[in-house]
């Protein structure tokens, strides 16, 4: 428990309309008001700055190893406000930076650690929902890539042979051809698909509202409406007073960059998601995915999608640009023609689809790191930790980050502590304007990859460039 405090301060009316943000949030049961503010200074053993997943399961994971460790979260907004409460609802093992990239760091048996650890990390999400009787629409029913191109199919071939050198076998990760695919889902024109059963599908709301409760339940004081202007040795500033910890764990991903001193860290680039209406059976018959598996396709510009559990089609993807200066503000979230193309892209696939009303639209920023590397770690000297980095991949990465912490702020030595992300600091940003011009080119690179893969039918020369910027 915290030690004694003044009379709390009451969270302010907020003038944001959380359920807006995206339809997961809309769908949330009970209110959305921000809990009560930070009331004056405090001091504890940890204090979470980010109430998204990353800092949810860091302290859930913490009070579980010691009940008695003094936890304080911070939240500018309310839990979920970020990414956790608003990314497509893919429980995946994709990290995102490669495991050949890590291999050449660290080692291949490092990267194969890595790799079993996120694939581990599935059912530790698994089992806390089951555990803690959460209510997310948790299926696991794995993920299909459809290749709809030639150019697609082929890299759907090259996915599995590398796979194959990973150590994967059919069960984790095979081709499928046209027929299985049409046994599966409506999609037009593809030629086959890879599917791997290592994803689940949630609504991401429930599941990070849920987990707030729970650690609240738990003896963790969370504190919403409380904006952090700063992090310290030990301490975490706020307009109104300073928090005093042992530790500060950072876990703030797209928002880090409004950290004095930490602009350049990660990256803000935006995601964007349109969501139909609930279909109704014909339909739904004709589109097919009745286990609920996530999907995607094969192309360069990262996209994703799935049926939830009241029957709509949710489908997001790249292409909103990045803002000068790692800005992120609201306006950001809502591109009217990254939403248009999505919702073409999403009705080429399924037919079925046309005439269906698309009754929300949103997005939001995600972090990326330079090296395209999450990671992940502790100085112990300065007493700050932190995770990130997750480039879209965090619903389970961030699991494995917030057990990871918990085990090196409580000096547990594990298997987690040892995988090749722990300690891991990629390096910075370059200064605008190279940062502006140089993101956004690879937007630009990738999207037009795949228009130009459309129209030739051979396979990009600059998304291959590109890719190995990347690291991939």
């Amino acid at each position: 428990m915290a030690v004694a405090l003044p009379r709390p301060r009451s969270a302010p009316e907020s003038t944001t309309d959380y359920r807006s943000l995206s339809l997961w949030l809309d769908r949330v049961r009970g209110s959305l008001q921000p809990r009560s503010a930070l009331p004056g200074d405090l001091d504890v053993d940890v204090a979470v700055v980010g109430a998204g997943f990353t800092g949810l399961w860091t302290a859930y994971y913490l009070k579980r190893l010691d009940p008695s460790l003094r936890i304080a979260v911070l939240e500018r907004d309310i839990a979920g406000f970020g990414a956790s409460g608003r990314n497509g609802g893919w429980c995946s093992d994709l990290f995102p930076a490669s495991w050949p990239a890590i291999a050449r760091s660290h080692g291949r048996d490092a990267a194969l650690a890595m790799k079993s650890a996120m694939r581990a990390s599935i059912d530790a999400v698994e089992a806390v929902i089951a555990t803690e009787d959460l209510h997310c629409d948790f299926v696991r029913s794995g993920t299909l890539g459809f290749a709809r191109s030639v150019v697609q199919l082929d890299r759907a071939r090259s996915a599995v042979r590398a796979a194959r050198e990973w150590g994967d076998s059919d069960d984790d990760l095979r081709l499928l051809d046209a027929d299985e695919v049409a046994d599966i889902a409506g999609v037009a024109g593809t030629l086959g698909a890879t599917y791997t059963p290592h994803c689940a599908a949630i609504d991401p709301a429930a599941l990070v509202r849920g987990l707030a409760k729970l650690v609240v339940d738990l003896g963790v004081d969370l504190y919403e409406a409380t904006e952090v202007t700063e992090i310290r040795p030990h301490r975490v500033v706020t307009p109104h007073a300073t928090v005093r910890a042992d530790v500060v764990v950072r876990a703030t991903e797209a928002y880090t960059a409004a950290l004095p001193g930490a602009r350049r860290d990660l990256a803000p680039v935006y995601s964007l998601i349109v969501a139909t209406e609930p279909l109704p059976p014909e339909t739904l018959e004709a589109v097919g995915l009745s286990q609920r598996p996530t999907f995607a396709d094969h192309r360069h510009m990262v996209c994703y999608g799935q049926r939830t559990a009241d029957g709509r089609i949710v489908f997001g993807g790249r292409g909103a640009p990045y803002h000068y200066g790692s800005r992120t503000r609201s306006e950001f979230d809502l591109e009217p023609g990254v939403f248009d193309s999505l919702q073409r892209t999403l009705l080429g696939m399924f037919p079925a689809l046309r005439g269906a009303r698309f009754t929300h639209r949103w997005g939001g920023p995600l972090g990326v790191a330079r090296d395209w590397h999450a990671g992940v770690g502790l100085d112990r000297q300065t007493g700050f930790a932190w995770a990130g980095g997750y480039v879209g991949d965090g619903v389970t990465t961030s699991n494995l980050a917030g057990r990871t912490l918990a085990d090196l702020i409580t000096h547990r030595s594990s298997e987690l502590t040892t995988l090749p992300w722990v300690g891991h600091r990629s390096r910075r940003w370059e200064p605008e304007p190279l940062r502006y011009l140089g993101i956004n080119a690879g937007i630009k690179v990738m999207s037009t990859a795949d228009t130009a893969e459309a129209r030739s039918g051979r396979p990009s020369r600059a998304a291959r460039t590109f890719g190995r910027f990347l690291g991939k």
